[in-house]
């Protein structure tokens, strides 16, 4: 990623801070995403996206420990820790179990919640910045394509979000997402 200025700015970190959506490029797409500790954000940021509580959410972080506040790293045995560390980071999403304190906003139905420790240099600038992971999921509203450029989130949601300026990186698909206790493919990267 040729991002030589960092377009993590003031303005986005302010928009967290006020449990705002904000739409940011992740390793192949836009994201949308939103500070993971607070549920009017969640629930502003559902309500965008019109999916249901129920399916849970994916946090992208810049390090694994700023995940470990909400999953149970004790649940993992040394090679199943190894074994997710090898794909980060990068476009691997896993599904670890949460720990009880964990809310029901992120895990949805789920007694775990899905991961990512990101490559893409401004998601890790923004989480640096911001100091936690981010909610992360698709930007696209019900029923379209997900958005890779600034121009065609600006379009689907009519610049109703504030939008982290920058390119999406190479990949094609979506993230990988596999169950890190079975090692179980949920979703193809």
């Amino acid at each position: 990623m040729n991002n030589e200025v960092s377009p993590v700015n003031s303005t986005i970190v302010e928009a967290l801070q006020n449990n705002k959506v904000i739409a940011y490029p992740t390793e192949a797409v836009f994201g949308v995403g939103c500070d993971p500790d607070s549920e009017e954000a969640i629930m502003a940021l559902l309500a965008l996206k019109q999916r249901s509580i129920d399916k849970g959410l994916i946090l992208i972080a810049d390090n694994y420990e700023q995940l470990k506040p909400y999953i149970d790293d004790s649940a993992l045995t040394f090679e199943q820790r190894e074994r997710m560390f090898s794909s980060w980071p990068g476009p691997v999403t896993w599904v670890i179990p949460a720990k009880a304190t964990t809310p029901k906003w992120l895990t949805g139905q789920f007694s775990s919640l899905a991961v990512r420790v990101t490559d893409h240099e401004i998601v890790k600038t923004l989480c640096r910045i911001y100091g936690k992971p981010l909610v992360s999921t698709s930007a696209n509203l019900s029923g379209l394509p997900p958005c890779r450029t600034v121009e065609e989130v600006q379009e689907q949601f009519q610049n109703s979000i504030p939008i982290v300026q920058g390119l999406v990186g190479g990949r094609k698909n979506p993230s990988e997402i596999r169950d890190v206790l079975t090692g179980e493919l949920y979703r193809q990267g």
